[in-house]
């Protein structure tokens, strides 16, 4: 069995129970360990994180844990980069042996074609996000941060993403408003015609869960969150489906 999931966003300031999250996403993935043959963790697992040469934030030491125990175990682990977390370099996969992705990937898997990526950027219109996006991406910007102590930097990140977090609160919760405004279905039907053997297109970033046809043999699917929504996507060697995690009921 594959699984997918996104959006954690742990450490978020912004966020209640921060390590009752945490504890959740990590007894489900401890529930799969048996079953899975590969997890893809499609960007934003972590709310913010700056890696230096020597030094990265500290927490989250039981996901970390558990992603190591995966691997160790056999178990193929995929993390992709979101726009919170943008900032990993080569720890998680030295120190938890997972596979990084720092760009849209596509891959076979039982004879059908994925397309995943976190999300962000790809059909979006935004100025002043797309203006922050090439910002933090850019290679000469993450030096010169780099050089600003750790305790400073780190302490201003997560301040950063927090006020995002309350920002995107006070708008409501995230909701799908139809075909034509979802920026990620444009994108996908244009890379479709340039590309018609994918069979799913997999994506995070927008909380929202969503399974949506693009074609005869092609959908995609839309993540939803581990913030308040707990959800992820199988793939069992058939097909694509969405479920949601309720602990004591659900049995991934």
């Amino acid at each position: 069995m594959i699984y997918f999931l996104a959006d954690a966003h742990l450490g978020c300031r912004a966020l209640k129970s921060g390590r009752t999250r945490e504890r959740r996403l990590v007894r489900f993935l401890d529930s799969i360990k048996t079953k899975a043959s590969a997890v893809y963790l499609l960007g934003d697992m972590f709310d913010y994180w700056f890696e230096y040469k020597q030094v990265v934030p500290k927490g989250h030491v039981r996901l970390l844990g558990k992603l190591a125990e995966l691997t160790d175990r056999g178990v193929e682990v995929h993390f992709f980069v979101g726009n919170h977390d943008l900032w990993c370099r080569d720890y998680l996969a030295r120190e938890c042996g997972v596979i990084m992705h720092f760009e849209p990937y596509t891959t076979e898997i039982e004879g059908r074609v994925f397309y995943m990526a976190h999300g962000d950027g790809l059909g979006e219109t935004d100025k002043q996000f797309l203006f922050l996006r090439r910002l933090f991406h850019n290679a000469f910007a993450q030096k010169a941060f780099s050089w600003v102590h750790p305790d400073r930097s780190v302490a201003w990140g997560l301040r950063w993403a927090s006020q995002s977090r309350k920002k995107h609160e006070k708008m409501g919760p995230a909701v799908f408003e139809g075909e034509d405004k979802e920026p990620l279905i444009t994108y996908s039907k244009q890379y479709l015609a340039e590309h018609p053997d994918v069979n799913y297109f997999i994506y995070g970033h927008r909380h929202i869960q969503l399974d949506f046809p693009l074609s005869s043999d092609s959908r995609l699917l839309i993540l939803g969150d581990w913030v308040d929504k707990f959800t992820y996507a199988t793939f069992d060697g058939v097909d694509v489906a969405l479920h949601n995690y309720l602990e004591g009921e659900t049995k991934p």
